[in-house]
C-alpha cells in the first residue's frame, strides 16, 4: 500500500497529451499543404500549432513527475 500513496499523477497526463500531441501535430504535418482545409482557422495550420501545445505541456508534466521522483529518492 505504500507504493500506492507515491503515485504522481503527472506522469499519466503527461504521457497522454505527449501521445495526442504526436498524433494532432503529425496529421497537421500531414495536411499543412491543405489549403482548403484550413480556410475557417484563417489559414493557420491550427492542428500543427495545438499539438506542439500539447506536446510542450506533456514533456513537461513528464519532467516536473520525474524530477520529483528523483528529489523523493
Amino acid at each position: 500500500m505504500a507504493n500506492a500513496t507515491q503515485l504522481d499523477i503527472r506522469v499519466p497526463i503527461g504521457g497522454l497529451f505527449t501521445v495526442l500531441g504526436l498524433l494532432v501535430g503529425g496529421y497537421g504535418l500531414a495536411t499543412r499543404g491543405d489549403t482548403a482545409l484550413y480556410e475557417r482557422s484563417l489559414s493557420m495550420n491550427i492542428n500543427l500549432v495545438w499539438g506542439a501545445v500539447m506536446i510542450v505541456f506533456g514533456v513537461a508534466m513528464l519532467a516536473l513527475g520525474w524530477w520529483k521522483s528523483r528529489r523523493a529518492e
